[in-house]
């Protein structure tokens, strides 16, 4: 598409100029009523904090996301430059991006006096008119706003009182635009100051420099409220002139942690191996998360990042993926085992309480896994501890407790049989230690349905892990990282069996 390249011929086209607060408002209006997806890439927040981001456009408001850590906050505010227009008309050489119909600086108006119709114009594209700065205690004033370079005023001969000598920071270098300050706490009070201009009266000043520059943009937010105590606050004035707070959220469902794990998480690798992770397996690692957001190990005011599901899932893959290459096998089936493995993607990821310091940030990594497969195995399978009954014929006393779905399985460990697995034994064999178990392949398809022979194995490792965590079979693991499950009662006594 050609644009125009003079301010005379953007008059002829008919070029209308806007505020940005209007065209945001007006380009959203227009998606709504075109049914699109507002926010593509971000899922769990359809009807919590996305209608509450449009009523905040709607209303023409700056506003602050606040919420725990890995909550998409970022992605957020950088995918509202979709509802700018794509490409937008500047004065050429202008340093604030001035509208050629509303002038702002002192160069931007010579221009259009000295060359009127003929002023050359760039064109703005929607990205590059969103500007973001993280927030830290070195951030000064001269950075957000701007201040007087004195290295200029010398070389051009110019007076401090000269328009012309001032550098401008980033906030006035957005103009006509979306600017965006990430951990708003984080920024020194003096500093917080400085913004409260820009968002009221919408113009700056710098060093008391006699000319006020009008702004025109759109200034939003983020903050983590675990820094209102530890690092820092938000000044109260500038928390009144901040429109609207919206409170984000981790996933409510565990569906919509699947969704974004698998959106996020780095799964299709085209690689010599190929990895197939099971259905069961996916929603075991969203419930590792769901687990650490309840633990009492974990500060729970820090929060749980959806990035520790992301992180467990690539770890996951990547040893399934190093067991393929050390076999040969182009296609392998990542394995309740990997886990074991790939807990350093937990251990990073979440603040620990005293209680958890004092276990280990490994232990406590550990214990969230096999929390995650004791309640991911309640969900899947009939309690353990509440055999069914018999229906009841009419007219007959009531009948015997049906046998436990489970009693197969553990008479096999009670005869004096284990199990022995590893995260880096090849297919065959892994499968042939699981399969020699009575009663185990069955139970498995019956309550987690594998797709094919290799997703079975896996079911079946589940099922004994399940077992595992409720109790019912002890599990020893050695040196060399092989994993034995064997009878609970057997192993209790193992030890007094000499005495």
């Amino acid at each position: 598409m050609s644009h125009p390249r003079t301010f005379g011929a953007l008059k002829a086209s008919g070029h209308r100029p806007r505020p940005v607060r209007e065209e945001l408002r007006a380009n959203l209006i227009a998606a709504i009523r075109a049914g699109e997806r507002l926010f593509p890439g971000i899922v769990g927040y359809e009807r919590t904090v996305e209608p509450q981001i449009v009523n905040a456009l709607l209303s023409r408001h700056d506003f602050i996301l606040l919420g725990l850590r890995g909550q998409a906050k970022t992605r957020l505010l950088r995918s509202l430059t979709r509802f700018l227009d794509e490409w937008s008309p500047a004065v050429e050489g202008c340093p604030l991006n001035s509208d050629p119909c509303n002038p702002v600086t002192r160069h931007a108006r010579q221009q259009l006096e000295t060359l009127g119709d003929e002023t050359p114009l760039v064109w703005l594209h929607r990205d590059q008119r969103y500007q973001e700065k993280l927030a830290t205690p070195d951030v000064t004033i001269a950075d957000l706003i701007g201040d007087i370079d004195p290295i200029k005023a010398a070389t051009l001969k110019l007076d401090y009182a000269d328009e012309r000598v001032i550098h401008y920071g980033i906030i006035p270098r957005t103009n006509r635009g979306i600017f965006a300050i990430n951990e708003l706490p984080d920024l020194q009070p003096r500093i917080q100051v400085g913004l409260l201009n820009i968002l009221e009266e919408k113009d700056f000043q710098i060093r008391g420099f006699p000319v006020r520059v009008p702004l025109d943009l759109l200034v939003v937010f983020s903050a983590n409220p675990e820094d209102y105590t530890n690092r820092g606050n938000i000044i109260t004035p500038l928390r009144d002139r901040i429109s609207s707070q919206i409170i984000t959220h981790y996933p409510l469902a565990r569906e919509d942690g699947m969704a974004i794990t698998a959106q996020e998480s780095w799964i299709e690798r085209g690689g010599e191996v190929a990895v197939a992770v099971p259905g069961f397996l996916r929603e075991l690692v969203e419930e590792v998360a769901i687990q650490a957001r309840r633990s009492e190990y974990v500060d729970q005011n820090s929060g749980v990042s959806a990035r520790l599901p992301i992180a467990l899932m690539e770890n996951l893959i990547s040893n399934a993926e190093r067991r393929g290459l050390v076999t040969g096998e182009p296609h392998v089936v990542a394995r309740v085992c990997d886990l074991q493995q790939a807990v350093s993607a937990v251990s990073g990821k979440v603040e620990l309480v005293l209680e958890g310091e004092q276990e280990g940030a490994l232990n406590v990594a550990r214990a969230l896994l096999g929390r995650g497969i004791k309640s991911l195995f309640a969900q899947r399978f009939p309690d353990a501890f509440k055999p069914k009954r018999a229906r009841r014929a009419p007219a007959t006393p009531a009948a015997e407790p049906a046998p436990s779905e489970y009693r197969t399985v553990l008479e096999w460990f009670a005869a004096g049989h284990h199990v022995a697995i590893a995260d880096d034994l090849p297919q065959a064999e892994y499968a042939q230690q699981l399969a020699a178990v009575r009663g185990l392949a069955a139970l498995a398809d019956q309550y987690l349905e594998p797709k094919d022979a290799a997703e079975a194995a896996v079911a079946m490792e589940f099922v004994l892990e399940g077992l595992h965590q409720n109790s019912m079979l002890s599990r020893e693991r050695s040196d060399d990282a092989r994993t034995s499950y064997k009878d609970m009662l057997k192993s209790m006594l193992s030890g007094i069996g000499e005495d």
